[in-house]
């Protein structure tokens, strides 16, 4: 048993989309989750970049004395988790990618048609691609990246319409073109447009890498004997900027849950 907390990273607030269900599942275990609010889009910035941001926040998150570290970015996870896991190689890190990778390799076969959309950096990494074809490589995949979709997100621009039309200029012919039956959301802010989605393409299976992150995370705390016996503090989350929208956003995630949050602007330097 451990009743250190689970460390969990992403950008900004996409990342806010893993936790709800981690919770549910998960009641006893305290979660410090650290939004880079103040940087995000890491989605189009080099590789370089990326890699110096996580290191910061992952070296706070170490310092915070976590027991795990969960990748909640597919941004971050296609570039930088063995970085990650050969700088710290006693805590356990998971990315975001495999579970879903392993999730599309069980569901589909080679009459699908399986459309992945992600960040620039994301769909430029394949990284969806390389693990989907090594678990089943008759596959059909096919990725696009909707830079736009993120910066929306983060000002909380969902339900209207400039969202649809957005979201209709990257996937209308991109699904019509490639016959899409199948959706990979390859990055942590998309499921709050899922709904978006799936009204305009009500035909379409969704696979969502924020739900299926919760099994590996289960799966790991089990091998190790790392679940927490109980909850010993609130839910603790920083952003590099607590912004209204950062707060707003939790709110709306966690407006049906029991759970208690703190929100904790990050003063410190990374």
């Amino acid at each position: 048993m451990d009743n250190r907390p689970i460390g969990f990273f992403d950008s900004g607030l996409g990342g806010l989309t893993c936790i709800a269900q981690l919770m549910k599942c998960l009641p006893k275990e305290r979660i410090i989750y650290f939004g880079d609010t103040a940087r995000t889009p890491y989605g189009s910035k080099a590789t370089s970049t990326i890699k110096t941001f996580s290191t910061q926040i992952a070296d706070f998150l170490i310092q915070m004395n976590v027991k795990m570290i969960v990748i909640a970015c597919n941004t971050v996870s296609s570039t930088c988790l063995d970085d990650l896991r050969e700088r710290y190689p006693n805590t356990p890190i998971l990315g975001i990618i495999k579970p879903a990778a392993q999730k599309v390799a069980k569901m589909c076969n080679k009459n699908n048609s399986i459309g992945i959309i992600g960040t620039k950096v994301t769909i430029k990494s394949k990284a969806f691609e390389e693990l989907i074809h090594q678990l089943n490589s008759d596959l059909k995949l096919h990725s696009l990246a909707c830079p736009a979709l993120v910066p929306l997100i983060e000002e909380g621009i969902i339900e209207n319409e400039i969202m649809d039309l957005t979201i209709k200029y990257y996937l209308d012919h991109f699904i019509a073109y490639h016959k899409i039956d199948t959706l990979v959301l390859g990055c942590t802010h998309y499921p709050l447009i899922r709904a978006n989605i799936e009204k305009l393409y009500p035909d379409i299976s969704i696979v969502n890498p924020s739900e299926e992150i919760v099994e590996s995370i289960i799966d790991e705390l089990s091998a190790k004997n790392l679940f927490a016996e109980k909850a010993e503090a609130d839910n603790t989350f920083y952003a590099s900027d607590l912004s209204e929208n950062f707060v707003n956003m939790i709110n709306r995630i966690f407006e049906l849950s029991e759970f208690r949050v703190a929100f904790k602007n990050f003063d410190g330097n990374l």
